[in-house]
């Protein structure tokens, strides 16, 4: 075992750059009001001895944690094997960073978990929360109200009760589903089936909107709800294949469903796209650029719209509508999509 140097303290710095400790702790806090050469010689000063904050002390200065919770609504299996979420929490990580903010990440495996998010956020351990992936008759909006913490959604809400004040970051999904189905029926495609995502989430039934609203007297057979999985895309093509053989097109509500389906379709001796063209959601490159054939899918930035749940978490209320006593909360916003072309379709 070997001795540790004591960690510099405040007092050290106040010494080394000739000030006193309340014109660190300022400096240190970042507060206002310290001439800018003080501010130098005790940042020097700081960097010289290697003094590292004490974040439990400055918490109670700053009544900030420099740390957001990111709350998934999914098991740890669902987190870790899609590549949707990995594109989202590195986006948030990319801001997160910037900000010098820690990421803590909680995944919510079933309904027994929802309290303890609910306790840890009401803890003061965070000082807001990110939360996506969150499904119709989910309790975490109201936990997470009754918590008082700020926090950004990432999907448009589609919870009971009063969604005044809620902010939330999503993509267009109703339009880029248009914009897949439209891409098909140019193709000369008529019998165009829709593989759903998970019909409690906004995502899936935005997605089956757009659908509906290109194949307006579409046969209810050509429509099979899924789950965002493969599998789920696997079983959903089976189905569809049994209910209407004659099928020509699919659009899939994402990659992994369009992936699953492709599978299937090529078990079953269909030859993608002559016999039956295929559209996904999403454009995950490890996916869209690596089925067979490559898919022709509706491009959402979902490294953006993790970017931006940070971004506008950290912004919180206007500074100049605070200063005049009115608490303005960011605006929500939906990023647009664009279609992409490959081989599928």
């Amino acid at each position: 075992m070997t001795d540790t140097a004591p960690r510099p303290t405040l007092e050290a710095v106040a010494a080394r750059a000739g000030v006193s400790r309340a014109t660190v702790s300022r400096v240190v806090n970042g507060g206002d009001g310290v001439r800018e050469p003080l501010v130098a010689r005790v940042r020097k000063a700081v960097e010289e001895l290697g003094y590292v904050p004490n974040q439990a002390a400055r918490s109670l200065v700053t009544r900030r944690h420099d740390a957001v919770a990111v709350v998934v609504a999914e098991p740890e299996t669902r987190v870790f094997a899609d590549p949707f979420f990995a594109l989202q929490l590195r986006g948030i990580s990319k801001e997160l960073t910037a900000h010098d903010n820690q990421l803590v990440l909680l995944l919510t495996e079933g309904r027994d978990d929802h309290a303890r998010v609910a306790r840890y956020l009401a803890g003061g351990h965070v000082d807001g929360a990110l939360v996506f992936s969150l499904h119709l008759d989910d309790p975490l909006p109201g936990l997470i109200q009754s918590a008082g913490v700020p926090t950004v959604f990432g999907g448009r809400p589609g919870w009971s009760g009063d969604q005044r004040g809620v902010v939330y970051v999503d993509s267009d999904n109703r339009g880029g589903a248009r914009d897949a189905v439209r891409h098909l029926t140019g193709l000369g495609r008529t019998r165009i089936a829709h593989i759903t995502g998970a019909l409690d989430q906004t995502s899936a039934v935005d997605r089956l909107d757009g659908y509906r609203d290109v194949m307006v007297d579409a046969d209810p057979r050509l429509i099979v709800e899924g789950d965002f999985t493969p599998a789920g895309g696997e079983r959903a093509m089976r189905e569809l294949l049994a209910r209407r053989p004659d099928l020509d097109a699919v659009f899939a509500a994402n990659d992994l469903t369009a992936a699953g389906a492709l599978r299937v379709l090529r078990e079953s001796g269909r030859r993608v796209p002559d016999d039956v063209a295929v559209v996904g959601f999403d454009d995950m490159l490890p996916v869209a650029e690596q089925t067979d054939p490559p898919l022709t899918t509706v491009r959402q930035d979902i490294e953006e719209m993790g970017r931006l749940m940070a971004r506008l978490l950290l912004r919180g209320p206007d500074r100049r509508t605070a200063e005049q006593g009115v608490r303005a909360a960011p605006s929500s916003v939906v990023l647009p999509t664009t279609l992409v072309r490959r081989a599928s379709a």
